[in-house]
């Protein structure tokens, strides 16, 4: 690998971290109703484990609730004991042909445990961009030991990629302190 292709494939991973750190943001319950909040749920289906966003339709009929219709009424069941087992903390109520969930608003306890799972999920995304700039470096290196550039070629291109690192740093900091703000807002 080239030294240009080292500092892409960097860059690049870098913003997979933050994409997956933004991800999982989504399904954090801010007592607003947001299908994300369900994308960790997973249901029995015929014998294995599925998503439930793929076995039911899910829709928001009012700001603090959901609405889930299966796709087969007989699963109706299966998904109530599924939303009941997950971390959701939210009692499904069974009106026939679906389920609804409603949000109630947050307890101060309970969002400031939700800043803390953000702040943890910030400082993960933040380790995973410094492990890539540690492999990277370490890629350059290596290429320098065995000649390929040079030791000024070296130090440019770790400046190119601590600077990349910052960027998306200070990135995932302020999308942490957004959804903290988000989760403090009653």
């Amino acid at each position: 690998m080239n030294p240009q292709e080292i500092v892409a494939d960097a860059e690049h991973k870098m913003n997979s971290a933050i994409d997956a750190m933004t991800h999982d943001f989504g399904t954090y319950r801010t007592g607003r109703a947001t299908p994300a909040v369900l994308e960790r749920v997973h249901v029995e289906y015929y014998g294995t484990e599925t998503p439930l966003n793929q076995i039911a339709n899910i829709s928001i009929p009012e700001p603090r609730q959901l609405l889930i219709q299966p796709y087969e009424k007989n699963m109706v069941p299966t998904i109530e004991r599924a939303i009941l087992k997950s971390d959701l903390g939210i009692n499904p109520v069974t009106d026939g042909s679906g389920i609804r969930l409603t949000f109630p608003a947050m307890t101060e306890e309970r969002r400031r445990d939700m800043v803390k799972q953000v702040n943890h999920r910030t400082e993960e995304a933040c380790v995973a961009i410094r492990n890539v700039r540690k492999h990277a470096n370490d890629h350059l290196k290596a290429a320098e030991k065995a000649k390929t550039i040079t030791e000024d070629d070296l130090k440019r291109y770790e400046t190119e990629i601590q600077k990349l690192t910052d960027k998306f740093v200070a990135q995932a900091h302020e999308l942490g302190k957004k959804k903290d703000q988000e989760l403090m807002e009653v």
